[in-house]
């Protein structure tokens, strides 16, 4: 107990000497600022009583004044602007009281416990992560506390929603334990003002950067911005110390809470990441480019954390789990809840609109693979046909005429380097250079192109008509959150190759013939997202015999597979 609050105080006494570093650069800013001007009250003195005057003197006198007058005058405009400067404001889901309220028992039993004040509010975010966020500046207008009736200084506490569908109960305030106990160090007056020191500067230095403020208003802020970025340089690492030194103190107060179950609710930690990751890249992307969004991720977490435990021999025992009571107990209307957050997720990763509309509507799971997987493969291989009818290219003797396989087939089977050109149009100059495009000899290289540029003109029309929307949302609140970043803040993979999208257009093809003549069906797998199934079973083994074709030109393995399966490459099929 007693190395525990040894190791507290450390920590705690480190943060708070960084603390007073970071004051000591504001310190020394106001200094410098105030220098001309005691220089100027010492000449004014001298003339007063005489023992400075005359000659040079007086030219000196009169030009360190008037520098003065300029220099206060800048210098309290700079200050002005890093006072008031909005720091941007993390994109959570706000949990109010009545919607949570034996998660904030939770919460507040865990501070009491630690005798730290408690947070001030909760909020959700959908990412694997939880911290504390000061949202108390006054340019953000007073923020009532879900407890009290009057403005409440201490943080909000950010949770990431995957967590409290996959932990227990118990698991979660283990969690969360040295998270709330962070409150503590918070509280000190030397770090809280550092703290609002480095988040002015961090605004300010953004301000140069907001769209449309006039030429005029621009150089200014950009002038702000420049003062602002040299003071973050100064005490940049002050402030990753202080930083440090908190989370130290409180990781050594919450060592009296749950500390053996801790250990067991970190592996939980690290198999939520992974699972979440697999759904949103494999399950939930497919259907954002569809315009769908998911609107249950977080209950379609425990369905892929399921999976990943039963696939996975060191994730044995983890399901067992799901017996004792999920922490999405603690809400109210977990579903309301898993809808607000699914929605956020889809604009952090992707960039989607902000409300629901004819072309961004939700999708629920039982659903997915009618309105998603088979609108996607669909949507795919009336493209590669469009592409391939844009070519020029006819099928040849025995090939049937139509949106068949064995057209694609065949095609990519030859593989003719030099094929006619698609038409241009008025987009195409502004389609950037395909990357990674497959050599101009080898097979399918011109239809891989055409794809690639069909795709991109799609996505330029797509964001040339969510500008509007997007603009709008930056007019309002939306600006204290997304800051000055565009959307997706975080964009969960880079652009695709056209090596990847031909090989995912000659799948979807696949599967849609495989549909239309064998009987599949669409279906969804939890970690890797579309599926095709053939009698009720996923056939995984698709790709490799695609790739052959892609990249080789050799459709024997495919043929084969397509035998096997009773898929018929001749029968048209159905497009949107």
């Amino acid at each position: 107990m007693s190395g525990t609050v040894v190791g507290e105080e450390a920590g705690a006494l480190a943060a708070r000497s960084r603390a007073l570093a970071v004051l000591r650069v504001r310190s020394r800013a106001l200094a410098l600022v105030l220098l001309p001007a005691a220089v100027a009250v010492v000449l004014l003195v001298g003339e007063v009583t005489g023992r400075i005057g005359g000659g040079l003197w007086d030219v000196a006198r009169w030009a360190v004044t008037s520098a003065a007058v300029v220099v206060l005058l800048a210098g309290a405009a700079v200050a002005a602007v890093i006072a008031r400067a909005k720091p941007a404001v993390s994109p959570t889901v706000p949990l109010a009281l009545a919607a949570a309220p034996d998660l904030y028992r939770l919460v507040e039993e865990l501070a009491d416990r630690m005798d730290v004040p408690a947070p001030s509010a909760i909020a959700l975010t959908p990412d694997c992560d939880s911290w504390l966020e000061d949202r108390t500046h006054r340019a953000h207008g007073p923020r009532r506390s879900p407890r009290t009736s009057t403005r409440d200084g201490a943080p909000v506490l950010v949770i990431g929603s995957p967590f409290l569908w996959w932990m227990r109960v118990a698991e979660l305030r283990a969690v969360l334990a040295p998270v709330v106990a962070g409150t503590g160090p918070s509280a000190h007056p030397d770090i809280a003002a550092a703290r609002r020191f480095v988040r002015g500067l961090d605004a300010a230095a953004g301000l140069a950067a907001r769209p449309g403020p006039g030429p005029l208003r621009g150089l200014a802020y950009g002038a702000v911005g420049g003062v602002a970025r040299v003071l973050l340089r100064s005490c940049r690492g002050h402030a990753a110390e202080m930083e440090r030194g908190v989370a130290a103190a409180a990781s050594e107060r919450a060592q009296t809470v749950d500390y053996g179950l801790r250990i067991v609710a970190q592996e939980q930690v690290g198999l939520a990441y992974a699972g979440w990751d697999r759904l949103l890249t494999r399950v939930a992307l497919p259907a954002w480019r569809m315009g769908r969004w998911p609107s249950r991720l977080d209950a379609g977490v425990v369905s892929a954390l399921t999976e990943l435990s039963r696939r996975d021999r060191l994730a044995e025992g983890f399901a067992s789990r799901l017996g004792e009571r999920p922490a999405c107990d603690l809400l109210e209307e977990p579903g309301a809840v898993d809808e607000a957050a699914s929605l956020l997720a889809a604009r952090l990763f992707h960039g989607g609109p902000a409300a629901v509309g004819p072309d961004w509507s939700p999708v629920d799971w039982q659903h997915y693979p009618e309105e998603v997987v088979d609108r996607k493969w669909r949507t795919e291989a009336a493209r590669l046909h469009r592409v391939l009818d844009a070519m020029g290219v006819r099928p040849s003797a025995g090939v049937p005429a139509g949106p068949t396989l064995a057209r694609v087939m065949e095609h990519l089977a030859d593989g003719p380097g030099a094929a006619p050109g698609l038409p241009a149009d008025d987009d195409d100059a502004k389609v950037p250079p395909v990357p990674g495009a497959p050599g101009t000899d080898g097979p399918g290289a011109a239809l891989a192109a055409g794809i690639s540029a069909d795709v991109a003109r799609e996505e330029a029309a797509r964001e040339r008509s969510a500008a509007p929307h997007r603009a709008a949302d930056r007019a309002g609140d939306d600006t204290d959150l997304w800051g000055t970043d565009p959307l997706p803040l975080v964009p969960l993979q880079p652009p695709r190759t056209a090596r990847e999208l031909l090989a995912d257009h000659v799948t979807a093809m696949v599967c849609c013939a495989a549909v239309d003549t064998a009987g599949a069906a669409p279906g969804m797998d939890w970690l890797d997202g579309p599926a095709l199934l053939i009698n009720g079973e996923r056939r995984a083994d698709l790709g490799a015999r695609v790739l052959s074709l892609v990249e080789d030109g050799d459709p024997e393995p495919l043929r084969t597979w397509l035998a096997t399966a009773g898929v018929r490459p001749e029968k048209p099929v159905r497009l949107v």
